[in-house]
């Protein structure tokens, strides 16, 4: 890989994955093999080894691409939490690396939930890098940097886990919305790259729909909260300038997941809530997440997830927890969404949000 334009021809000739959707490939020019100087959201050319969990790629056209021994990929730098996957850590090693998400990341797997088969193993070629040697990073091509807006509603979703409702919550609540005439985001601002929350926001027809890799983050996990709350104002900003009037931002996990639980104390986060969607999948987990927020100061404006889909186990939260459950069919009517917003918007938010 010496000549300029063999590593050029790799490098186009890879499967780029959805991490990458916004960087310019005619940067990519250069592979060069420091590995361990590899940062969060550089870009990695890797040859696929062996096939573990992750037997597709998510491309960077939004579609997956059945993966093979001998395949090579552009995958971003970067760490994943995922309970019911992996958890993992932003560092290559050059002999052989972990496929930590689908929809493009590479790192080290530290720990793995017992129902997966292993990562997908990778072997990195090189760190794309531009004609001077500078590596590509996300970070280069995130959106321009936005205040954040003072005349947008915000309203946050959090859920007591992963897979507990909460991207089902957002997406029903946001089409619900838009169906009531409102102009929506619909945002995700943690987690890790994906295409399948970031679709299922296109698809509710919201005004603007974003991530945080749109902030130049392939991955939240152990970024500093600043970093994350700058690229959360900014996404925002870059809605009321799209001329949305409602904002509905998900943050990836469960409550108690480190950037999580920081982001929910932050007074800057706070202060900018007007309410709070949880997501939960059982009776149990509604009360003890309840308990849990309000622990925190925080009173959920609407209580919804999977439990919602069993009237038995919406009887017991409703009567343990002292709260209503909201159903997906309730949070699609746009008939109901614009009540749960009026609700919303007409609660003090003392009520919601507490010291």
């Amino acid at each position: 890989m010496s000549n300029g334009q063999t590593e050029t021809n790799l490098i186009s000739n890879a499967k780029w994955a959805f991490t990458t959707r916004r960087v310019d490939r005619q940067d990519c020019t250069r592979l060069t093999t420091d590995f361990a100087a590899a940062n969060p959201g550089d870009l990695v050319l890797c040859e696929v080894q062996r096939i573990g969990s992750h037997k597709r790629v998510q491309l960077n056209v939004g579609r997956y691409s059945q993966l093979y021994p001998g395949d090579t990929v552009v995958l971003a730098c970067g760490a994943r939490y995922a309970p019911d996957q992996y958890e993992g850590i932003a560092v290559i090693d050059e002999s052989g690396s972990d496929m930590l998400a689908g929809g493009g990341v590479i790192g080290t797997m530290r720990k793995s939930n017992h129902r997966m088969s292993g990562p997908t193993k990778v072997k990195p070629l090189g760190v794309i890098s531009r004609s001077n040697g500078a590596p590509v990073n996300i970070a280069d091509y995130a959106m321009a940097n936005m205040v954040l807006p003072i005349n947008l509603t915000i309203v946050g979703a959090v859920g007591s886990s992963m897979n507990g409702g909460k991207t089902t919550a957002v997406a029903s609540f946001a089409h619900g919305l838009s169906k009531a005439g409102h102009k929506v985001s619909a945002i995700k601002v943690t987690g890790t790259g994906s295409f399948g929350d970031y679709n299922a926001y296109l698809d509710t027809a919201s005004h603007f729909v974003a991530d945080f890799v749109e902030a130049g983050m392939v991955s939240t996990y152990q970024l500093p909260v600043s970093q994350i709350i700058s690229g959360m104002n900014s996404l925002l900003g870059h809605a009321s300038a799209a001329g949305c009037d409602v904002a509905v931002i998900e943050f990836a996990d469960g409550i108690f997941q480190a950037e999580t639980a920081a982001l929910l104390k932050s007074p800057e986060v706070r202060q900018i809530l007007d309410g709070v969607i949880f997501a939960a999948p059982c009776a149990a987990s509604v009360v003890g997440g309840c308990e849990a927020l309000r622990s925190m100061g925080i009173e959920p404006s609407i209580v919804t997830g999977k439990v919602s889909a069993s009237p038995m186990a919406v009887e017991e939260a409703e009567k343990a927890a002292a709260v209503s459950i909201a159903t997906k069919e309730e949070l699609l009517s746009a008939e109901s969404a614009r009540g749960l917003l009026e609700f919303i918007r007409n609660s003090n938010r003392d009520q919601v949000l507490t010291a």
